[in-house]
């Protein structure tokens, strides 16, 4: 690993894992004490569910994200995006921590934390596209999956970080959690911010946006293009990335509100299953880009990752409605690892899949709409079946058709033509002449 391409691999991961960081402890809070800080006086599952759709804002804009960033990103370089990005996330992130609830500004409360929500969506939205290609372009030949993975290997971390923040502060009393302790992470992303953005600075511009931009390459509309030339691949695409992000918000999300309100779990206990569960991840997840990366079919290690889903996830939700802690914690872990091996791989599965000049864009937008439409709708969905019907049945079947839809999908988008494979000549010229 040339110092360049190992650069570009910890700048994705750095600046991914706090703008993850900042994303899930919004997840967290919403589950936890949204519903009692902003909404009042609208008790029980009706409240959460209320919370759950703030949540779900932050989703709805991150395709604009993806639009915007995608559109600058694939014409002017992957590096410019991601400084934005980065701070948007943080400086969004901090004012959450400081916004005050319904009681001292009244209805004012709610709308304000939807509109900084819709503007970490937003950076969010450019981030992802931004940190997969910046780390998979300065691959070598055949190991683009494997350099995506430093980006995707910043959700878990973000996550654990995010879990971690919140356990610790869940051991005050309730009285301090609501009226304080909640903000500590928020305020928290300041500091991180600082550090993500020293490091990212330091990064070099892609090799193959550079040699774009030389040869004059790039597209006058990335949107406009990739909807013409690639509508069928932005369909698949969305599709195979369902399971991916829906997976960390059925755990993390809804069945942390779920077993907290429903269940006999409290607090703290169950955002330790989810540390577990995390740490599982952070551990597990970056075999999935080696599996990847060494088995000659995409296709089969894409069906090996996949298929144990299919069982893992009804387990899950069983083991935890049986509400043993041993049991629970044993589900939540065992049922992460197909999925985030999976994720591992998606990324530069995914990014493969579009030629260079239309990538960000691309990418971006499989990634966001899928997380709009499916990954951050999951909580919404989760509870409102479980509000309809007073089972979990009914939430099982739903995350077993998201596994069944993220497999056919990325099996039928791995049939499509391999640009990295195309483009590795030009990537590697154009890295020659890119200083450091």
């Amino acid at each position: 690993m040339s110092a360049t391409a190992r650069r570009a691999g910890i700048g994705a991961f750095i600046g991914s894992t706090i703008e993850w960081f900042d994303f899930y402890i919004y997840g967290t809070a919403s589950a936890l004490v949204f519903d009692k800080v902003f909404f009042p006086e609208l008790e029980g599952a009706i409240g959460t569910l209320v919370a759950f759709a703030t949540f779900w804002v932050g989703f709805l804009a991150r395709p604009i994200g993806g639009i915007v960033f995608g559109h600058y990103g694939d014409r002017l370089g992957r590096k410019k995006t991601l400084v934005i990005t980065l701070l948007m996330m943080g400086i969004s992130t901090t004012a959450i921590g400081l916004l005050p609830g319904y009681a001292s500004i009244g209805v004012a409360a709610p709308i304000l934390l939807v509109l900084i929500r819709m503007i970490q969506g937003i950076g969010l939205g450019g981030e992802w596209g931004g940190s997969v290609l910046i780390a998979s372009e300065h691959a070598p030949k055949g190991k683009s999956v494997l350099y995506g993975a430093f980006a995707q290997q910043g959700s878990p971390v973000g996550n654990t970080l995010s879990t971690l923040s919140f356990l610790a502060i869940s051991q005050l009393p309730d009285e301090a959690f609501v009226s304080w302790g909640w903000r500590v992470p928020f305020l928290a992303s300041a500091a991180l911010v600082v550090v993500g953005l020293f490091v990212r600075m330091k990064v070099a511009e892609s090799p193959a946006m550079a040699h774009l931009i030389e040869k004059r390459e790039v597209a006058k509309v990335p949107l406009t293009e990739v909807l013409r030339t690639q509508p069928a691949l932005i369909a698949l695409g969305i599709g195979a990335c369902t399971i991916g992000l829906s997976a960390t918000y059925f755990k993390s999300t809804f069945a942390l509100s779920w077993a907290t309100t429903s269940l006999a779990f409290d607090r703290s206990s169950f955002l330790t299953i989810l540390l577990v569960a995390n740490i599982t991840q952070v551990v597990v997840q970056p075999f999935g880009a080696v599996l990847a990366t060494r088995m000659k079919s995409w296709s089969r290690t894409v069906s090996l990752m996949l298929l144990p889903e299919l069982v893992l996830m009804p387990v899950m939700f069983l083991l935890i409605a049986t509400e043993n802690y041993g049991l629970a914690m044993a589900g939540v872990a065992v049922a992460t690892v197909p999925h985030c091996l999976y994720y591992a791989a998606l990324a530069g599965m995914l990014a493969s899949r579009f030629p260079a000049h239309l990538r960000y864009t691309g990418i971006s937008l499989c990634y966001q709409l899928c997380g709009t439409l499916l990954g951050g709708t999951t909580p919404i969905v989760g509870q409102f079946l479980l509000n309809r019907t007073g089972s979990i049945t009914a939430v099982i079947a739903y995350a077993v058709f998201q596994v069944a839809l993220t497999l056919g999908c990325m099996l039928l988008l791995l049939r499509r033509p391999n640009h990295d494979e195309q483009s590795a000549a030009p990537r590697s010229a154009a890295a020659d002449a890119v200083p450091a």
